[in-house]
């Protein structure tokens, strides 16, 4: 008996997953994996008080019946835990019982939901202020002076830039995503594309009384890069430091070799980041304060473009922030 008990034994310990053998209704064997997710002492004990879940009870009720079981586990083990518990018959009546743990997919899936309500939330507001507008132009229009019917007009303007800045912002992510798993080889110049950047955001600067500083290496090499996608970067992160910093105090954007990587930082003197917002804020649609990047033109998309940037590009990103001192974004790219 022993023999036989050492064997199943031995053979749970090579799969991954947390796995049991089961007989007449209790756990014959089982693996560390599944004695770290069902407790300590299971050997032995009757399989519906070691899997306590409602689901995984009515399923193991018919586990004779010779029938393969998939069964989706919410909250077994931690709450936010997803499990596919698996079964399937072995010889002189044991059965498998496996769990595949679903929490990643689930994760990702949450995040594909979020995100669709989250882009019609975005895209709703400045949508019902649309018709609202239009819908006041077109019935009291003859009773409307001009003044006010050019501010109304200036508003409908404003929120259909600000779709069409989300839809844009929404089919370039897609965009990215899509060639995420091609790595850029092409050697590009990346001081250029600062000046460039620069340039485009010069105006910004000017309104916002804000001095931009460059400080860039004169032999900066160059970096394996999508020549579009890095201004998109530059464009995005410069923009952001420029909205977020204080009104005059400077922008500084730095680029420096290190080793095999270009170091890239773009810094502003703002309000800062709260230490638990920081991981966040690369989240689609995620901001730290709602009203205030809406009425900066902001749609909570620019982060996570950058994110993705850096992800194609296999560089790494880093923020570093503190509060009333200002952010720091840290980009390293490979040089080419």
């Amino acid at each position: 008996m022993t023999e036989a008990i050492a064997y199943p034994s031995a053979l749970l310990e090579g799969l991954s997953e947390p796995g049991v053998i089961a007989l007449d209704g209790r756990v014959l064997a089982s693996n560390s994996a599944a004695r770290d997710l069902l407790g300590a002492d299971i050997d032995g004990e009757p399989l519906d008080h070691v899997i306590p879940h409602p689901a995984a009870v009515e399923a193991l009720e018919r586990i004779g019946s010779d029938e393969l079981e998939e069964v989706e586990l919410t909250g077994l083990g931690e709450s936010r835990r997803h499990w596919l518990m698996r079964t399937a018959p072995l010889t002189d009546g044991r059965w498998l019982i496996r769990f595949v743990d679903r929490s990643e997919a689930r994760a990702a899936e949450q995040m594909r939901v979020d995100f669709v309500a989250n882009a019609s939330h975005e895209l709703r507001t400045p949508l019902s202020t649309l018709i609202g507008y239009t819908e006041t132009l077109r019935e009291q229009g003859e009773h409307i002076d001009g003044e006010t019917r050019e501010r109304f007009l200036s508003v409908v303007h404003d929120e259909a830039r600000r779709m069409q800045r989300i839809v844009e912002d929404l089919i370039s992510l897609s965009r990215i995503e899509a060639e995420k798993f091609t790595a850029p080889t092409e050697a590009v110049d990346l001081k250029p594309l600062i000046e460039q950047a620069l340039s485009g955001v010069q105006r910004i600067a000017d309104e916002r009384g804000s001095r931009l500083v460059r400080e860039v290496d004169a032999d900066l090499p160059a970096i394996a890069a999508d020549r579009g996608q890095i201004l998109q970067l530059l464009d995005n992160l410069i923009t952001n430091a420029l909205r977020y910093g204080e009104p005059g105090t400077p922008v500084t954007v730095s680029a420096h070799a290190e080793g095999p990587l270009v170091h890239l930082a773009v810094a502003d003197q703002g309000e800062g980041i709260a230490p638990e917002h920081v991981k966040r804020v690369t989240e689609r649609f995620y901001r730290v304060d709602t009203s205030r990047s809406r009425s900066l033109g902001g749609t909570g998309l620019g982060l996570s473009i950058v994110k993705h940037i850096v992800e194609r590009h296999r560089g790494r990103l880093l923020i570093d922030s503190e509060l009333a001192r200002g952010t720091t974004v840290h980009v390293l790219l490979p040089v080419s």
